[in-house]
């Protein structure tokens, strides 16, 4: 009987263990991390929420050929060579997140990047940038210590930019109180963005299999302030979240902006109000055929509860356009 119960004692404190490291929030390593694992870092009163594949981006064909042609390629080796990190190798994914109260004046936010490197070089880099930058005063860069975790500041307030070392996987970087509240969802002092239900539902609908993508609520406040700022925005009052990406496929760029409403009529009247301003605009393009191309891909459309604006680009369209931009500007 005693020794049952001396198994049965190690069994119980064997699942609790497993339980306790089960609900651990961990810091994604560089490789194998997924957007939700970086979601996870941010806190409950998230708002707003971006997310860029970085690695996937900084290896498409264009993007390398645009890094090798230009002006300052020289000083992206450089880079590479003082800091240990390549963008195109090093850097994964980049999610950030604007949290609290977005009413108010300065707002909390941050930013973690998650990628391969070496703390101690670039923390070092960074240092000897500081030196040369004269505007930067040494004593502007600090250091607080807070629950174990280090975090520099380059400014006389909370609302200048700060970073921390979360692990040898990410960096943090926003506000000093942005950069404590995702250290607090690291150590379990706080819950996260998942138990934001708005966010967590909208989140849900959003293609996070882009390249780019974010999703924020609006809170109504903020809304009603730019539609009463101009009667022609009146309809915009109605939006309570939105979502947006941008993607790369089979060379064309893909983009669709989804607005989140209440009120079906109003979303007819801005779709209206946004071919609207379509129309305008292909009009005035009329004698720069790029430009009218581009603005034609542009698709605007309502249905229950939400307003989008999607585009599909083929590649070809946007060089041109770009070549003719160019000319322009010459």
């Amino acid at each position: 009987m005693k020794k049952f119960a001396l198994w049965l004692a190690v069994c119980v404190l064997i699942l609790f263990l497993f339980v306790g490291c089960a609900k651990k929030t961990t810091a994604p390593k560089a490789g194998s991390a997924t957007s939700e694992d970086m979601l996870r870092l941010f806190p409950e009163d998230t708002n707003a929420t971006f997310f860029v594949d970085f690695h996937r981006a900084m290896n498409l064909e264009a993007t390398e050929k645009a890094i090798k042609e230009h002006e300052s390629y020289q000083k992206y080796q450089e880079f590479i060579e003082k800091s240990g990190i390549d963008p195109q190798k090093d850097i994964y994914f980049i999610c950030g997140a604007i949290l609290g109260d977005i009413t108010k004046k300065e707002k909390n936010g941050a930013a973690i990047i998650n990628l391969k490197y070496d703390k101690d070089q670039l923390l070092s880099l960074i240092k000897e940038n500081i030196e040369k930058e004269e505007e930067i005063q040494e004593s502007l860069f600090t250091t607080e210590e807070y629950v174990g975790f280090s975090i520099y500041s380059i400014g006389e307030n909370e609302h200048e930019g700060s970073f921390s070392f979360l692990n040898d996987s990410n960096i943090v970087l926003g506000t000093s109180g942005g950069i404590k509240s995702v250290i607090d969802v690291l150590n379990n002092n706080k819950k996260d963005l998942f138990a934001n239900e708005a966010l967590a539902s909208l989140l849900k609908n959003t293609n996070k299999e882009a390249i780019f993508w974010g999703a924020g609520i609006l809170p109504q406040e903020v809304m009603d302030n730019i539609a009463s700022e101009n009667p022609m925005l009146s309809n915009l009052s109605s939006i309570s979240a939105g979502s947006i990406y941008f993607d790369y496929k089979n060379n064309n760029i893909i983009g669709e902006i989804t607005l989140l409403t209440e009120d079906d009529t109003k979303n007819q009247q801005l779709a209206d109000f946004l071919n609207g301003i379509k129309a305008m605009g292909s009009m005035a393009a009329a004698e720069k055929p790029e430009i009218s191309q581009l603005i034609d891909k542009i698709e605007i459309s309502a249905g229950a509860g939400y307003v989008k604006i999607f585009a599909s680009i083929p590649e070809e369209l946007a060089t041109n356009l770009k070549e003719a931009l160019k000319k322009e500007e010459k």
